[in-house]
């Protein structure tokens, strides 16, 4: 899967609240009513990415944990990022902003 060219990335973003590019990734950052709240979302993007054969790099900060997604294999950002992103959108719950 290659990377995707930026007008596909920007386009992708646009459907996503709060994601943004960085470089060669995508990333939000989530805030959670409390640390345990945060660390369970971490739990369930932990679920998605490996159901999902797509792991995400994870940083959490008391309440708020950075998301950020990028095909390394691929050298950018790929469909698979988009996708991730979107599924841990729903896995939010609406409890987030960024």
């Amino acid at each position: 899967m290659p990377p995707l060219p930026d007008a596909e990335i920007e386009k992708g973003l646009a459907k996503l609240g709060g994601w943004s590019r960085s470089g060669d990734e995508i990333e939000k950052i989530f805030e959670l009513p409390s640390f345990p709240d945060a660390v369970a979302f971490v739990t369930r993007v932990g679920f998605l990415a490996e159901a999902a054969n797509h792991h995400p790099d994870l940083d959490v900060r008391y309440r708020k944990v950075r998301v950020a997604l990028s095909t390394h294999s691929e050298g950018g950002i790929t469909e698979k990022d988009l996708t991730l992103a979107g599924e841990i959108e729903a896995a939010a719950g609406g409890g987030s902003n960024g």
